[in-house]
């Protein structure tokens, strides 16, 4: 008897048991995550679940009509951009229109309102000394000896003084007056803090001093301050159609008054010392040592010398005067106290949770716009029509699903049962991990990403129909079922590697040239791609081994899908050679 052959080995059936208990254990910590994180739905975006429309129109400051430009428009995108998904909105939109507007889209969702109100915050950010605050009601005529606001409280770092503070809400205007009018006087002038550096050398880049404010300014100043009233929900007639925001069309070189975001106080200011675009960086982090949120700041080299002076000088004044308020959109979002000289970083603690110095944080990096722009538009979309075109979306996957089981279970037969089983595993991981992936990163399930769910069925069917067309390839040439699964694995699973990894460089591509929400639907594709490997490499081939052993399967029953008369298979191969069965095909006979 002649030895047979050398050549190539088949690939042995391995252990298939390890790799079933092995994507076992990955779809039971799956499902385990959703329900320990309270993930067990997809975040839907836009298009399925509602949201907001918001159309800003840019408006140019007096004297400087060339400002609204495609530059500064296109700079204004990216940093709203980053501002509303530093928030971990996802699937938002940020695009201009026309050679003025820019629409933003933010999808319903835990913090619509919380980036909506700071896509309108537009203006630019600026660091001010705190001359004198307090309560936000306006001042009421009171006898003389009414107490005067208490210049001892400190604003904590992340809010603004509450009404339950020591000033009294009662204090007379004639008392809040002097009060402002000896702020003024005793206030760090643009001379002393902009002008001269920490020793008191004068500093030829520092912005040119403004002349010093007049009695009469000093009087609408007062007057401006008596009759603010930052109460929320405060009447906005007349004069005070800008009370919210006073210090909007302030120019930064001139004092305010403003009102701090939470409504409960009221302040006035001096002169910007530090813009917006003097901060390099801010992040929110825990500081170990005290258990506690703090927001950590970076400035640029020329805002760390202006910091350094407004630090220098604000470190050795009484409370409230070494506070400097940080403005946004002529409201004070934070007003810390100084406790030493400060250059180039520095550290806001107080009490922060991590929302809250998570949104400083955003405020202080993205807060600076080279444009003013006010609310053209508000457009609320309902969810009704979302939820129609989901349920049309569903729909079309469900349909396409039954008509890919439906050719399975023709063509194949009971060998289906593996590319259903393949199917039910590779869905179910991709709902446990699009559901994750919202609390997580923000993913939120556009229509687009439907659709690439829908398309991965495809992919997904194609890998099965590869192996098991290399299967019946090996059974036609005479050999039987276990040695056929096991020789038709390497080929099959190189077309396979082939056509999952053009599928997903080219989601990668699109992924990172597209916007909006065909990168959801370049973002799935992936995700089932890559799945797809998983699903064939540790299910449908192990799955296939083990029904292999079956006499149902290994005997080629005409029910299998594995029949070699079915399939005109060639007489078995016994002992290196073969047999000879005359075949039904003329041409062959």
């Amino acid at each position: 008897m002649a030895a047979p052959k050398k050549g190539r080995r088949p690939s042995g059936p391995g252990r298939p048991g390890r790799a079933l208990a092995l994507i076992l254990t990955v779809m039971v910590g799956l499902a385990g995550g959703m329900f320990l994180f309270k993930a067990t739905t997809p975040r839907l975006g836009i298009d399925l679940a509602g949201g907001t429309t918001i159309t800003l129109e840019a408006k140019a400051q007096p004297g400087k009509e060339d400002a609204v430009n495609p530059t500064n428009l296109n700079t204004a995108v990216a940093i709203i951009d980053r501002r509303v998904n530093g928030l971990g909105v996802s699937e938002a939109e940020v695009q201009t229109q026309g050679d003025r507007n820019i629409v933003v889209t933010i999808p319903k969702g835990t913090n619509e309102k919380q980036a909506r109100e700071q896509v309108g915050t537009t203006a630019q950010l600026y660091f001010r000394p705190v001359l004198t605050w307090a309560p936000s009601a306006p001042a009421a005529p009171t006898p003389s000896g009414s107490p005067t606001p208490s210049a001892s409280t400190t604003p904590s770092a992340s809010t603004t003084p509450s009404a339950g503070s020591s000033a009294s809400p009662s204090a007379s205007a004639t008392t809040q007056g002097r009060a402002v009018t000896d702020a003024l006087k005793k206030a760090p002038t643009p001379s002393a803090t902009a002008g001269a550096d920490a020793s008191g050398s004068p500093n030829p880049t520092a912005p040119t001093p403004p002349a010093d404010t007049s009695d009469q300014d000093n009087a609408e100043l007062q007057q401006k301050f008596a009759a603010l009233d930052c109460t929320p929900g405060a009447a906005k007639s007349g004069d005070q159609k800008a009370v919210p925001n006073p210090a909007r069309e302030v120019p930064p070189e001139q004092p305010t008054v403003a009102c701090g975001t939470e409504g409960d106080a009221k302040y006035i200011l001096g002169p910007a010392e530090v813009a917006g675009t003097d901060v390099d960086d801010a992040t929110a982090a825990i500081d170990q040592q005290r258990g506690m949120w703090i927001v950590q700041m970076d400035f640029t080299s020329a805002g760390s010398k202006k910091f350094q002076q407004i630090t220098s000088k604000l470190s050795q004044q009484a409370p409230p005067q070494n506070q400097f308020a940080i403005t946004l959109d002529g409201q004070v979002v934070s007003a810390p106290s100084v406790q030493t000289t400060l250059s180039g970083s520095a550290e806001i603690s107080g009490s922060f949770d991590k929302q809250s110095a998570t949104e400083l944080a955003n405020i202080l990096s993205y807060g600076a716009l080279p444009l003013t722009f006010e609310e053209a538009n508000v457009l609320t979309i309902s969810p009704t029509l979302g939820g129609e075109q989901l349920k049309a979306g569903l729909i079309a996957g469900a349909i396409g699903l039954l008509l890919v089981v439906v050719y399975l279970l023709v063509y194949y037969r009971a060998l289906a049962v593996v590319a259903i089983a393949s199917l039910l595993a590779m869905g179910a991981m991709t709902y446990a991990i699009m559901s994750l992936l919202g609390p997580a990163i923000g993913l939120a399930l556009s229509l687009p990403a439907v659709c690439g769910a829908i398309v991965a069925i495809g992919i997904t069917a194609d890998s099965f129909i590869v192996y098991f067309e290399r299967i019946r390839d090996e059974v036609r040439e005479g050999r039987s079922v276990r040695p056929a699964i096991e020789r038709a694995w390497p080929r099959a699973r190189h077309t396979i590697l082939v056509s999952d990894v053009v599928s997903f460089l080219a989601a990668v591509v699109l992924f990172f040239a597209a916007v909006g929400s065909v990168q959801g639907f370049a973002f799935v594709l992936g995700l089932t791609t890559l799945l797809d490997v998983v699903v064939v490499f540790l299910l449908t081939k192990p799955l296939t081994s083990l029904l292999a052993r079956r006499k149902f399967f290994s005997s080629g029953h005409p029910w299998s899908g594995l029949d070699p008369k079915r399939l005109a298979g060639r007489p078995p191969i016994r002992g290196g050679r073969r047999s000879f069965v005359k075949s039904a095909d003329p041409k062959e006979a």
